[in-house]
């Protein structure tokens, strides 16, 4: 089964059809251009980043690992946020991504 964060499925569990609507939005957005899985899961990965959001940064760095994308290749995509997202945004999301990166696959990083 997949990690999910508890308040996450929380959410999935009390708002069902809310959660049916944002898997089926997603479902479409993937499909609605050229771009490949990798790219995009590098580019959601990077607008995490920019939005600060630890939760998806997480979220993202343990799918890329899943379909995968190498270590490095999310460190570099983490790297590259530094000129646009800021110093802080990219040294925090660092510190996410080698938590994910680091823990042991049973702990649900």
């Amino acid at each position: 089964m997949t990690y999910l964060p508890a308040i996450y499925a929380q959410f999935r569990e009390r708002y069902p059809a809310i959660a049916q609507a944002v898997d089926a939005l997603s479902g479409s957005l993937h499909e609605a251009g050229p771009l490949d899985p990798r790219t995009r899961r590098l580019i959601k990965l990077g607008i995490a980043i920019g939005a600060g959001a630890e939760g998806a940064v997480r979220s993202h760095v343990r799918k890329a690992v899943a379909e995968g994308i190498s270590r490095a290749e999310i460190e570099h995509t983490i790297l590259l946020s530094l000129t646009t997202a800021g110093f802080p945004a990219m040294v925090a999301a660092l510190k996410w991504a080698q938590e994910v990166l680091d823990a042991p696959p049973e702990s649900g990083q």
